[in-house]
């Protein structure tokens, strides 16, 4: 087992075999974090119907989860400086696989909710511990893009791949079997990291800040659930405009902190290279188009094309065969023709993506929809490039800053996608099925309403009715809120990738260190 005096520079292991076998154990853990983030999407139906949850407490099984995440990946990775990152990790590993195991006693929505809050304790213990644990492990620059290449095909994949892992478990177990999967994998990644991580502690850690903790936690929670608050209601909404004041009002409190503080919880200060603002900026791009249109394509394949959620978790693998096969690719295109133009391309390869599904003829056919998720994933393996930008430009003391903030935009990404381009799919299908359209159709005050505001809605009206007027219609308006979608994201897209390309200068070598 490898240990090395606080602040101890590691040279390269010398049996590379060693350093890959670390990797993937970090990949492993990594990549059933990242399968957590949406197999509950396709486990919920299951859940509701056992544990009889409540409208809001099926919120809240759905979101603590990625606000507690997102709350502590900050607070977490200081602790992971201070007392080790190796140590954290393997406790967090082991609090991810207790609370998945609790899920077995869990007999009420209470008790679920808890234990997503265990779980994203866990998740923020592991998610910024990995990607600084690699700058550890492979101290060669070139070896380190490769392994973030990998690092980054794996958590895209897990993403993916969580409706269809779910999709198979439920169809052959009880929803339980969607938090017990985890808990072999942790164990397994336990053992493992044991005798192959290295452990690692900053030279000078910062000292403990428990104001800008609790403000920073309290500012990404409020900031998080602010933007889902938008998204279920209306930007009129007096809730979500309240939270959204507190945590601008915190986070710049935190910001201003941690400037002016020498030793500060949060190096901030790592935005002054514009390199590692974009690699930052790309991260939290790719995951707002990734996260809203795996989401609605995913909606697409069930309620419009009827696909079962297996059947549909396997349509969605174009992306993940694009995204694990390219990835690993990126940092070796990135040496031949720069990171520069590999960040910048990749992101406005992810714009075609939505361009795609936005010039599509009408009706909508997995045809097209099968080419913009390989653009969509192919795209996404830029992020390996993004990593090694930010991760290379990096000291080996500020990793952990780093990784909290790469992390951090992942998450952020990923639920600004799902709100903003997810309130832009919903506001164009309820413009599209006005209720005297509806009333047209045979459809009571009640069933209208039902049917106008989500496409659900619409098909569980569909079920009780039998109108096939109905469903072509709402198919015919979901498909075109879609492409509306797609028109928006793509101009996203283009418009992060032209600021990154801006951004990261020409002559930017990923296989040189900088100190």
């Amino acid at each position: 087992m490898n240990t090395t005096e606080p602040g101890e520079r590691l040279p390269a292991d010398p049996v590379p075999v060693r350093r890959w076998a670390a990797l993937a154990v970090l990949s492993a853990s990594l990549v059933v974090i990242a399968i957590d983030m949406t197999i509950l999407n396709v486990a919920l139906p299951h859940i509701s119907a056992d544990l009889a949850p409540t409208a809001s407490q099926q919120l809240w099984i759905v979101d603590i989860y990625s606000l507690v995440l997102a709350g502590l990946l900050v607070p977490m990775s200081a602790v992971a400086d201070r007392f080790g990152r190796r140590r954290v990790l393997l406790a967090g590993f082991a609090v991810f696989a207790l609370a998945s195991l609790a899920v077995l006693v869990a007999d009420s929505p209470a008790a679920l909710i808890g234990i997503r809050v265990l779980l994203g304790v866990g998740g923020a213990m592991i998610m910024p511990t990995t990607l600084s644990m690699i700058r550890v492990i492979f101290t060669d620059p070139r070896e380190r893009a490769t392994a973030l290449g990998i690092w980054a095909a794996v958590s895209s994949v897990g993403m993916a791949a969580g409706p269809v892992i779910g999709g198979f478990l439920l169809e052959h177990g009880p929803w339980q079997s969607a938090f017990l999967i985890n808990v072999p994998l942790m164990a397994v990644a336990l053992v493992a990291g044991l005798f192959l991580l290295p452990e690692y502690r900053s030279p000078a850690p910062p000292r403990w800040d428990t104001p800008g903790t609790l403000t920073s936690m309290a500012g990404m929670v409020a900031l998080i659930w602010s933007i889902k608050q938008f998204a279920d209601e209306d930007l009129t909404d007096p809730l979500g405009w309240a939270a959204f004041t507190a945590a601008v009002l915190a986070l710049a409190w935190f910001v201003r902190r941690c400037l002016r503080r020498p030793d500060p919880m949060l190096d901030l200060r790592l935005f002054r290279r514009p390199a590692f603002t974009a690699g930052v900026l790309a991260a939290l791009t790719f995951m707002f188009a990734m996260g809203a249109l795996l989401l609605l394509i995913a909606q697409w394949l069930q309620l419009v094309e009827g696909r079962s959620p297996l059947q549909a978790g396997l349509s969605l693998l174009p992306a993940v065969l694009a995204v694990g096969i390219a990835s690993p690719l990126a940092p070796l295109l990135a040496v031949r023709i720069g990171a520069r133009a590999v960040l910048g391309g990749g992101l406005a390869t992810a714009g075609l993506g939505f361009l795609t599904i936005y010039l599509a003829p009408g009706p909508l056919s997995y045809a097209w929809a099968a080419p913009a998720l390989v653009l969509l994933g192919a795209g996404g393996s830029s992020l390996a490039v993004g990593s090694a930008i930010i991760m290379s430009g990096t000291p080996q003391e500020k990793a952990g800053n780093a990784a909290a903030l790469e992390e951090t935009s992942y998450e952020l990404g990923s639920v600004l996608g799902v709100a903003v381009l997810g309130s832009i799919a919903a506001a164009a299908y309820r413009s599209g099925m006005d209720l005297t359209t509806l009333a047209g159709l045979g459809l009571e005050n009640d069933q209208a309403e039902a049917a106008r505001e989500s496409l659900g809605g619409a098909m569980s009206v569909v079920s009780e009715t039998g109108s096939t007027a109905l469903a072509g219609r709402a198919a015919e308006v979901f498909v075109d809120s879609l492409a509306r979608t797609g028109l928006v994201g793509f101009i996203t897209m283009l418009v992060s990738a032209a600021v990154v390309t801006v951004l990261v200068p020409r002559t930017l070598d990923i296989t040189r260190q900088s100190h």
